[in-house]
């Protein structure tokens, strides 16, 4: 069954003296996660952004094997934030910015076109977004601002990398995923599931398309979206 964290740190292990936090689907999931970037990004170059970077582990590991490459980390938790810029730390990676406040949930079209209104400088455009365990644990407009960015601000061969549990055209591919599904709809009644269909109709509307589903352990499933 797939897992949900609002706020590392609550639970679990406690934050190191620096802030780290520790997150165990980390460890599960990166290895997994980094064989479907890698073809993509292992030889790149220029900037990343990523959505959602919650403790920070994700980035610094990608970065780490992508020295070409300028990694983004963004979240809107204060904790999170400090977790990510203590791992950069950490790891003393020179090719991973400083942590963004970035919230999606309220990015509408005429802010996203607004490139020049980027927070903090971010750059115009990126070689590719990741979004890992995000779209489940938070409402639809944050997929829309997921999208609306990914359109505004891909490169024309970018890729939109999301990582979680999907339904695939209105159904759920385990029982364990419907399970998890109603037990986040009862937490919030905003949060569930996300349909891969409805994905692709909303990225369509904003010059994108869905181009690969791909098939992940326990029921998760890398989603890589293009430009049409």
């Amino acid at each position: 069954m797939a897992e949900y964290v609002v706020e590392f740190g609550k639970v679990g292990k406690p934050p190191e003296p620096d802030g780290r936090l520790d997150a165990p689907a980390f460890h599960r999931n990166h290895t997994a996660i980094w064989a479907v970037l890698c073809p993509y990004l292992e030889a790149a170059s220029g900037n990343v952004l990523e959505i959602g970077s919650g403790t920070g582990q994700h980035v610094v590991a990608f970065a780490e094997k992508t020295p070409k490459l300028t990694w983004w980390p963004s979240d809107p938790n204060d904790k999170h934030l400090a977790s990510i810029d203590a791992w950069r730390r950490h790891r003393g990676l020179a090719n991973v910015r400083p942590p963004l406040r970035l919230d999606l949930s309220g990015l509408d079209q005429a802010a996203s076109d607004r490139r020049s209104d980027q927070p903090d400088g971010l750059p115009h455009s990126f070689r590719a977004i990741v979004c890992i365990n995000v779209l489940h644990i938070a409402p639809w407009s944050v997929t829309e601002g997921l999208l609306r960015c990914a359109s505004s601000s891909l490169e024309e061969d970018g890729q939109l990398f999301v990582y979680g549990p999907f339904m695939r055209d209105g159904r759920h591919t385990a029982p364990s995923n419907a399970a998890f599904d109603a037990s986040l709809r009862r937490e919030n009644t905003a949060w569930g599931v996300r349909d891969t269909a409805a994905i692709d109709a909303q990225a369509q509307r904003l010059g994108l398309r869905l181009a690969e589903v791909v098939e992940m352990p326990a029921n998760n499933f890398v989603l890589i979206v293009k430009r049409r």
